[in-house]
Order: structure tokens, then C-alpha cells, then sequence
């Protein structure tokens, strides 16, 4: 009985070690998102006020029905729930539109970081005719026209003697979209110490997560966003998954190690966010993770692995961000009227 009860307590002191272990190594790998954005941008209200009437304003686009949220619900969190984004005249983008929040975290936008911040991604979409087919031109004259969008202008700008300019447009997108945070996961809790916030499936999936070498790329604040990776390291996916006319990263560097190489995706709340990877073909999380498995760590994960793995995936939801749609400024008799045709008015750049 004494000897029975010895071992029971060596096995519940081993156990213990080996939570605290865990809990170490997570915290060594990842970070908690905050509930505010990064200090150094230092947007004012109503920079931040003056981007979210941008960021649901249709009438950026060239057919006043696509705005930034069309393709970025915040209610969705953050997508479109489409293989790939619908734009202008029903034209299918040739990408899954990642997701906006906890966006700012990330090392550069878009799957193959062609934007180095927010700001530039924002003016990519408004140009591309398969989106939002407009100008930069068309865009700020469609805002000069509206008296209450200069006042908001000069409010976000102060000092400028002619604030409303494209650029500024894109930058007050970028700080409103660095707003939409989603903190206070249960993983989250769990890095700050509460071990209790993962059950023992989440917790052996995080294990294996660890174990198996996924945070070797799926790592820091995001989950994910802070590195490029060739999608296939040990075996490439089949051509529905990753299309062979697709080649990712070496559209921006011109170099033949960038070949199907791709920014590395957050997994924040990815569980509300299929369907997955560049091309969006995938619409299930156990699969999803059975493919990274295999083309990305050659191992093959059991079912059993891949339920742990995906439980703890779910951990990953946060706090949605709770944002109240904005009244947006009446046209005036001088504001450009909608673009309904096919002709492109954008560069055709995605």
C-alpha cells in the first residue's frame, strides 16, 4: 500500500513537471495578443474613426459595392468565407483573402508580402480591377465631393492644407484596421499563467502542436505571420491545392528559391476562418491539418493527433472585436456616379 501510494505521487509530481514544461515551452514560442494596438502607431480617434467609415464605405470602389469589409468581415472574422474573393463585375480574385484581424502583428500583407504594412495593402485592393476597380484619382475626387468626409479629413489631419489624398485614405485604413484585435483567448489565458484554461485534449494538442514541429513555423504574437515558407518542404500538395501557375512569393523577389514559397498564415481564430491556404480549397480544419502533416513535417498524423491538434487550434478564438457599423456622408450632385461595366478602371494588379 505504502509503495503503491509512493508511485501514485511520483506519477503526480512527473505530471505536474511535465504541465509546467509545456507551459514554459509555450510561452518561450508564442504571446498573448494585447487589447490595444501596437504603441508606436499613435492614431488619433478620429484618424481611427475617419478609417472604419473608410473601411465599410462601398463607394470606394468603382461600382459602390465593394467595400474592404466585403472581402474583411469583421463579423466573420475578418473573411469572406469564399475559396477565393468575388470583386467587381462577379471577377473571382486568384487568393483567399486572409484574414484583417490581428493583421497589424504580421511581418508584411498579403500571402506573399508584397505590402511591407497596412498602409500599402490598403491601396492594392481599391486599384485592382478584379476588386475594387478604381483610381486613386476617381477614389479622391468621390471623397472631395462629400463636405462631411473633408471635415473628417481635416479633423484625422490636422495642419494639412489638402488632407484628403489617397495615401492618407490608406493610412487611416491601416489604423483602424490595427484596431481589430482579438484578445483574451483561452490559449491566451493559458500563456498568462491559468492552465486550467485548456482541457487535457487541448492540452495534449498543443503538445503535439509543439511536439511535431508546427510552431517551428506557426510561432510568436500571431500564430503565424512572422516568416516565409515553400508550401510542400518534404512533398508538394496536388495541383488543386497549390496551382502550379500560382508561384507565390516569386512574383515579388524574381528568385527561384521563392517558387511557391508563401507568408506563413496566422492561425488566430482559425477556426472561424475557412476555407484554408492560398488557394481556399480545403474547407475542413481536420483536413487542413493533415495536409501540413504530411507536405510540410512528412509525418503522418493518426486521427487521433490530428483531433488533439485541431482541439487545440480551437483554443485560438478570441474576442471578437465588436464594432458598430458607421453612418456614412450623403453624395453631394458632384460625387462620380457607380462603374457597373467590366471595363477595367484599376490596374488589374491583385
Amino acid at each position: 500500500m505504502k509503495k503503491t501510494g509512493t508511485l501514485l505521487l511520483l506519477l503526480i509530481v512527473g505530471s505536474a513537471y511535465a504541465a509546467d514544461d509545456l507551459m514554459k515551452t509555450a510561452q518561450q514560442l508564442f504571446e498573448p495578443i494585447p487589447t490595444t494596438p501596437p504603441k508606436e502607431l499613435k492614431a488619433s480617434a478620429e484618424l481611427i474613426e475617419l478609417g472604419k467609415m473608410l473601411y465599410f464605405d462601398p463607394r470606394l470602389s468603382a461600382s459602390w459595392l465593394v467595400s474592404c469589409n466585403t472581402c474583411h468581415n469583421v463579423g466573420l472574422g475578418g473573411v469572406d468565407l469564399e475559396e477565393t474573393s468575388v470583386g467587381h463585375g462577379w471577377q473571382k480574385g486568384p487568393r483567399n483573402a486572409p484574414t484583417v484581424l490581428n493583421s497589424v502583428f504580421n511581418l508584411a500583407q498579403f500571402w506573399d508580402g508584397r505590402a511591407p504594412d497596412l498602409k500599402e495593402q490598403a491601396k492594392g485592393p481599391i486599384q485592382a480591377s478584379v476588386e475594387m476597380n478604381n483610381t486613386p484619382e476617381r477614389m479622391v475626387k468621390t471623397l472631395k465631393s462629400m463636405p462631411l468626409y473633408v471635415e473628417y479629413f481635416k479633423k484625422a489631419f490636422p495642419g494639412q492644407s489638402d488632407p484628403v489624398t489617397f495615401d492618407n485614405g490608406a493610412k487611416a485604413i491601416a489604423d483602424f484596421e490595427a484596431t481589430l484585435l482579438t484578445p483574451g483567448s483561452r490559449f491566451d489565458k493559458y500563456l498568462n499563467g491559468n492552465a486550467k484554461a485548456l482541457n487535457e485534449k487541448e492540452t495534449e494538442g498543443l503538445r503535439l502542436f509543439t511536439g511535431k514541429g508546427c510552431s517551428g513555423c506557426h510561432n510568436g504574437i500571431n500564430v503565424g505571420g512572422s516568416m516565409y515558407q515553400p508550401f510542400g518542404v518534404v512533398e508538394r500538395p496536388g495541383a488543386e491545392i497549390l496551382p502550379p501557375d500560382d508561384k507565390g512569393r516569386y512574383a515579388v523577389t524574381k528568385t527561384v528559391s521563392d517558387e511557391y514559397v508563401y507568408k506563413v498564415p496566422t492561425l488566430r481564430n482559425i477556426a472561424l476562418t475557412p476555407p484554408y491556404f492560398h488557394s481556399g480549397k480545403v474547407w475542413s480544419l481536420h483536413q487542413a491539418v493533415g495536409i501540413m502533416g504530411s507536405v510540410q513535417l512528412g509525418t503522418t498524423l493518426t486521427d487521433d493527433e490530428t483531433d488533439k491538434i485541431v482541439a487545440f487550434l480551437h483554443t485560438l478564438t478570441g474576442e471578437q472585436p465588436k464594432v458598430m457599423h458607421p453612418i456614412l456622408p450623403p453624395i453631394s450632385a458632384t460625387t462620380p456616379g457607380p462603374e457597373l461595366g467590366i471595363t477595367a478602371l484599376g490596374s488589374g494588379k491583385h
